[in-house]
């Protein structure tokens, strides 16, 4: 079942559709992509599905995605880590950020409640702040 979530979210990331994304997170969702959130306003907690929808949604508003490459995923029983490496342009500030990431999800009765993206946060806030 996880792998079968994992290859659904894969489609729908590629669509860009936000609240077809979102749809594969439960209603409550421990979601953290650390980091300076004062600099770097699309980080943060989230716990919600709706809160999960609005943050795909807002992303474009902060960023335009050039890359983003799931490189390994690693799968135990419901316990997943996804590496790979993104870069994207700050829209305010026209600089790139590239980094490497890991992405820790679990995924209980097919739906996503755990996502914690970790990259360099300390390269996102520079790139942010221009």
């Amino acid at each position: 079942m996880t792998r079968e979530v994992l290859a659904e979210l894969d489609r729908r990331m590629a669509g860009h559709d936000p609240g077809r994304i979102a749809e594969l997170f439960a209603e409550t969702v421990d979601w953290d992509i650390p980091g300076d959130t004062t600099t770097v306003p699309w980080i943060g907690k989230r716990t919600t599905r709706a809160e999960v929808r609005e943050f795909l949604a807002d992303l474009d508003r902060y960023l335009e995605r050039d890359v983003y490459e799931v490189e390994r995923t690693f799968v135990d029983g419901e316990q997943v880590v996804r590496t790979g490496r993104l870069r994207s342009r700050v829209r305010s500030t026209g600089r790139w950020i590239e980094t490497r990431f890991a992405i820790e999800m679990t995924v209980t009765d097919g739906l996503i409640t755990r996502y914690h993206l970790h990259e360099d946060s300390w390269h996102v806030a520079e790139a942010t702040r221009g």
